[in-house]
């Protein structure tokens, strides 16, 4: 399983990002390359404890089905996610994938910080899960936008 404390898997994350332009096809779904940016930039921010999401009740926070769909199931496409997560207004591509770019490198820096915020649906994670989890996050919505 990838996650982003590996440095081979962040650095083609990484790559990929270059890869996005305004005019990238859309696979599925109703963002605009901008508007994915912009949940996945802030997706990072809140597992760095930048951006306060309010919890959910959700059966995804007890075991099995937290670790189901952190390690081996893939993302549904068009999954619900959290309104904190739709909220912010994207600015242009280049200042999206720069706050992408920037947020992925402080998420590293963190990567052996013994405790992490909660996740809103999944409830206590651990470093290792949020790893896994942000990396599986971003590949479905490169995915999305065929990168």
């Amino acid at each position: 399983m990838n996650t982003m404390w590996d440095n081979n898997a962040r650095a083609e994350l990484l790559q990929r990002l270059t890869a996005l332009a305004p005019n990238s096809p859309r696979q599925w779904g109703k963002f605009t390359c901008e508007q994915m940016l912009a949940h996945v930039t802030d997706g990072i921010r809140m597992a760095l404890g930048e951006l306060h999401v309010a919890p959910k009740i959700t059966p995804f926070k007890f075991w099995p089905m937290k670790q189901l769909i952190i390690y081996k199931l893939p993302f549904p496409k068009g999954a619900p996610t959290a309104p904190e997560l739709l909220a912010r207004r994207p600015e242009s591509i280049e200042s999206e994938k720069a706050a992408l770019a920037s947020a992925i490198n402080r998420l590293a820096d963190r990567a052996q910080q013994p405790a992490w915020p909660d996740h809103p649906a999944f409830g206590s994670l651990t470093g290792q899960d949020w790893g896994a989890l942000i990396y599986k996050h971003l590949d479905h919505h490169f995915r999305q936008f065929g990168v």
